[in-house]
């Protein structure tokens, strides 16, 4: 018996997603005409090319919005070259899912053919050809067949896909993992349709560039296209009705990583601003732009990797990516410089406790927790760890320790219930993380999970780091120096770039966004500069940190 691939169902045949369903009912959400005018010059989709022996795809044509600009400039383009419609038979292609759509597609495109003078014989059937009822997901593979792919891909919730469909999806497109939405699919088979050199152009939700569930598409266009544009479009008025879908434009080709530009534009960004802002990606010169309705700035490269890319304004990206190119990362090998995280029990009710009295002596480990990191200097609370762990790392031997056998005993049915316990039942009371002793005796810096700002406070030595709390050691920094770096402004844009903002603006450092802090080399650093960094952290003075890191950077500001 065969094995069902995805192409052997039939897009009729499946269930269609409840959004469909309710947008066949109620109208759907279209795109204005401004802004496909837009994205089709930024993908370069211009009636100075012959058009004819081009192919540009539309997958989710719905009534027409792209479609209508698009055989506009197409017609244009065999008007000018004297060519005949006939001849751009094979230059769209549309897709939808929803029948009404294609009828009402097919009819705004034949009207404004027939309008420009074009034959009827000719019109009918080129347009047939081009508008095609079916799943753009679930066609039959044809990579590398397209010029241009372009549109606005539907924004539908897992949830409202039917299992069927979905793992045809999955199967279809492999990027879709985890709760992606349909939208990373119509990019992965986007992308894929692209011939070397082809641009893509899109309007549609942009966290997959941060999000979990993005990461395959991530990695997808690292591996084999260049990013070359983003417009943030969070509270433009890009659609015929009102929605909350944070759209961006992105334009991705086929091909090395070029030059990029990051953009973002305010509630005020109309057609007139985003001919402005046409004219200004299409002369290169000006790496910055900042207008009341738009700011941009070109970035000799986007930001490779699968990991989370950073969200700043486009001034922001151009000097992180600066400082990426110039700098190493904060943890390095060169300088035995290291993130981590304190230790994690599973039962910090047992592990965790202020009475010096309840075990051995030797068995109690003094804990530094996020409340002893409050002031920006560290007030050992008087906390302690029950530590099962002897200084090789092994567990202790109950028998040895009476006190320890007796109190562990005590909590036996809490600990036994731990995940980590039931995996290694004799090793029922365990810490999830070992205790490493030498960090113990090791100076380190130390930052609260969650935090306004970024908030690094020394341990000279002696405390071990509760699981909420992240830490820093160094073979080569002087702490106090690193501490100053790390508490300026300039090393809080790193966090803020990339992390998780909570609400109310709480950041999370933990130990992937740390990570993502750029450093010079300690050893190459002016005297001046480490005097005014370790002073700036003793005083706790936030913008005598950040005068001192800008030097050190080599910036003249940090941007907003």
């Amino acid at each position: 018996m065969e094995t069902q691939g995805p192409f052997d169902i039939g897009a009729s045949d499946l269930p269609l997603p409840t959004s469909l369903q309710v947008a066949v009912q109620h109208g759907e959400v279209f795109t204005r005409r401004w802004i496909v005018e837009m994205i089709l010059d930024l993908v370069g989709y211009t009636d100075d090319l012959d058009l004819a022996d081009m192919r540009i795809v539309e997958p989710a044509c719905g009534e027409g919005a792209f479609l209508a600009p698009v055989v506009a400039r197409l017609s244009a383009s065999c008007r000018i070259r004297g060519r005949s419609l006939l001849d751009a038979s094979h230059a769209i292609e549309a897709f939808d899912l929803v029948e009404r759509n294609i009828e009402r597609s097919r009819s705004v495109i034949t009207a404004q053919l027939l309008d420009e003078g074009w034959s009827a014989p000719d019109v009918e059937r080129v347009v047939r050809s081009w508008v095609r009822h079916g799943d753009f997901l679930l066609q039959e593979p044809s990579p590398g067949t397209a010029d241009f792919v372009v549109g606005n891909p539907p924004y539908i919730r897992l949830e409202d896909v039917p299992d069927e469909r979905m793992k045809a999806y999955r199967r279809s497109c492999s990027t879709m993992g985890g709760r992606a939405d349909i939208y990373i699919g119509f990019y992965d088979a986007g992308l894929r349709r692209l011939k070397q050199g082809g641009s893509l152009g899109f309007i549609c939700a942009d966290r997959w560039m941060r999000n979990q569930y993005g990461r395959g598409l991530r990695n997808l266009v690292t591996r084999g296209y260049s990013m070359d544009l983003v417009l943030s479009m969070h509270d433009v008025d890009a659609f015929e009705e009102q929605v909350s879908a944070y759209p961006a434009i992105t334009v991705i080709s086929r091909g090395t990583q070029g030059a990029a530009i990051a953009a973002e534009a305010a509630r005020a960004f109309d057609a007139e601003a985003a001919r402005r802002f046409r004219a200004w990606v299409a002369k290169p010169g000006q790496d910055l732009i900042k207008e009341s309705s738009y700011h941009a700035a070109r970035l000799p490269h986007w930001f490779p990797g699968e990991d989370s890319w950073p969200a700043a304004s486009p001034a922001r990206l151009a000097m992180l990516e600066d400082l990426s190119d110039r700098f190493r990362l904060l943890e390095d090998q060169t300088t035995g410089t290291r993130v981590g995280i304190g230790v994690a029990t599973g039962a910090d009710k047992v592990f965790i406790t202020r009475d010096a009295d309840t075990v051995e002596t030797d068995r109690l480990l003094p804990l530094a927790m996020v409340k002893d990191t409050t002031s920006g200097k560290l007030d050992w609370g008087g906390t302690y760890l029950v530590n099962p762990w002897d200084a090789q790392g092994q567990l202790v031997d109950l028998d040895a320790h009476p006190k320890l056998a007796a109190y562990f005993d005590g909590h036996r049915e809490a600990l036994s219930k731990r995940y980590v316990a039931v995996k290694q039942p004799a090793r029922w009371y365990k810490t999830i993380d070992k205790v490493d002793h030498k960090l113990t005796r090791r100076p380190k810096l130390l930052f609260p999970d969650m935090k306004l700002t970024i908030h690094p406070v020394l341990d000279e030595g002696g405390l071990y780091p509760h699981h909420n709390l992240y830490y820093i050691v160094s073979d080569a920094w002087d702490m106090r120096v690193l501490g100053g770096l790390l508490l300026s402004k300039v090393a809080e844009a790193f966090v803020e770039a990339y992390a998780v903002k909570m609400r109310g603006g709480t950041l999370r450092f933990q130990a992937q966004y740390l990570r993502r802090i750029r450093v010079p080399d300690p050893a190459e650093m002016r005297e001046e500069d480490r005097v005014a960094l370790a002073r700036a952290f003793e005083a706790r003075d936030v913008q005598a940190a950040t005068e001192a890191a800008l030097r050190v950077f080599g910036l003249d500001e940090l941007p907003d």
